[in-house]
């Protein structure tokens, strides 16, 4: 198996451009990607348990890995939830998958957002993790309009070893993110 287009130009450029603008001397300080968690909330799971079907193989899709199931913790009777009922999906994405998801994210999905004009850099955490939401699904290449429903959005959460915000967003930019000026 070839290596990820993203991970080749992580290792040749960006390691070269972020050692030089913040001065590490250890390749060890520079930030990488760990993980890519993708997440996907059903709220409408508890009454019809097709959408849950519908969303496992819309996100399988989009990410080429199966998603696991996320079940209530405890019954809440405000939401007429019950513990056990399935309210979401969420994939981890790590290694040759997460940088390919990466580069089809920023290279395919982002530019067929509707109005976009960057990236808001305040999405990060303060730790040097990025969250970022999705409106709706239809922004990636791999879901079909007419089989799908209805719209769902998603939370992308990209964790990094950056120690702060600064170096994330620069390993972040580096690999191609496009941020709002």
């Amino acid at each position: 198996m070839n290596r990820p287009r993203l991970k080749e130009f992580y290792q040749k450029n960006a390691i070269v451009e972020l050692k030089k603008q913040f001065g590490f001397r250890n390749i060890h300080q520079i930030p990488k990607i760990i993980k890519i968690v993708v997440n996907m909330g059903l709220s409408e799971a508890k009454e019809d348990i097709k959408v849950l079907d519908v969303a496992i193989t819309e996100l399988a899709a989009i990410t080429g890995q199966k998603p696991i199931i996320c079940r209530a913790k405890r019954s809440i009777s405000n939401f007429k939830l019950r513990q056990g009922m399935p309210i979401g999906i969420k994939v981890t994405l790590r290694n040759a998958i997460m940088y390919e998801f990466l580069d089809r994210f920023v290279n395919t999905a982002i530019p067929r957002i509707r109005d976009f004009r960057g990236i808001e850099p305040d999405c990060f955490d303060g730790r040097g993790n990025f969250n970022f939401g999705v409106v709706e699904q239809y922004i990636f290449p791999e879901i079909n309009v007419e089989k799908s429903d209805k719209t769902k959005g998603m939370n992308i959460s990209i964790v990094t070893t950056a120690c702060n915000n600064e170096h994330a967003k620069a390993l972040l930019k580096s690999l191609g993110m496009p941020f709002k000026n």
